[in-house]
């Protein structure tokens, strides 16, 4: 039987590589994102190569959007095993520019997001009479305080220790709760992160990517589909003896 899975910010970066990694790996995918038209051309590339998705518009700070978005992947993919809590922003911000809209907007999207996608998850679970996997999207700046990027890594801290707090809640009902750690990934989110500090700096653009560079091992930026492979595992029963784990997928910046 065709397992399925839902993953949020789906519609570009590293959401759609993890998406299209699962249906490689046999998922049906629910595409979710707050966009509905790259929800939707996610879903259609994925369809029109023989895999299975459907797109679903959510906000995911909006907790019965999200419980929306479970039900609709559970009723329309005949199922429900595993959530990919992968939506997230992260604005530059420097300590002193701090307001409280940016906290407020930060905090919505990265840790109510996943505690929301984990309630609806366990949820369906419950609904269905059996466990599965909760995977939330942390990040090396969960693991290390970033320059310039206070609200977007003590919200990624805090996905950190969420995570750790449910796998011991969940694992009566079978339940795994696991993370996955980002790098600098090429993506559209890291393009504004840079953005954002070379201006800041008052650098040229590439300024903010060349400083973060200079501290991964490995000598490169990520790839989406590097942090997907690690999405695949979680994802996958090799990981069924794993939970409560945050797994660092960063080319050596933090090394724990």
């Amino acid at each position: 039987m065709t397992k399925v899975a839902l993953v949020t910010g789906a519609g570009q970066g590293i959401g759609e590589s993890i998406a299209l990694r699962l249906v490689k790996d046999g998922f049906a995918v629910a595409i979710v994102d707050y966009n509905g038209d790259s929800a939707k051309a996610v879903a259609q590339r994925i369809n029109e190569a023989g895999g299975k998705a459907i797109a679903v518009t959510a906000d995911v700070s909006n907790r019965d959007q999200v419980f929306a978005a479970v039900e609709a992947a559970k009723q329309q993919l005949g199922g429900f095993d595993v959530i990919v809590n992968n939506a997230g922003i992260a604005p530059s911000t420097p300590i002193e520019e701090i307001t409280p809209e940016i906290v407020d907007k930060v905090y919505n999207i990265n840790l109510k997001g996943v505690i929301w996608g984990i309630q609806a998850a366990v949820k369906a679970f419950k609904e269905l009479g059996h466990g599965g996997k909760i995977i939330n999207a942390c990040s090396q700046a969960g693991h290390i305080g970033n320059p310039e990027l206070a609200v977007y890594s003590s919200s990624k801290f805090a996905v950190r220790g969420l995570t750790q707090t449910a796998a011991r809640d969940l694992a009566p009902l079978g339940i795994t709760v696991n993370g996955f750690c980002p790098g600098i990934v090429k993506t559209p989110m890291w393009d504004e992160i840079d953005r954002q500090i070379s201006e800041a700096a008052g650098k040229p653009k590439g300024y903010g990517t060349e400083q973060f560079a200079k501290r991964i091992t490995l000598g490169r930026l990520s790839e989406p589909e590097d942090v997907a492979a690690c999405v695949s595992y979680l994802a996958s029963p090799d990981s069924n003896y794993m939970t409560g784990q945050s797994l660092l997928i960063d080319g050596g910046m933090v090394f724990s």
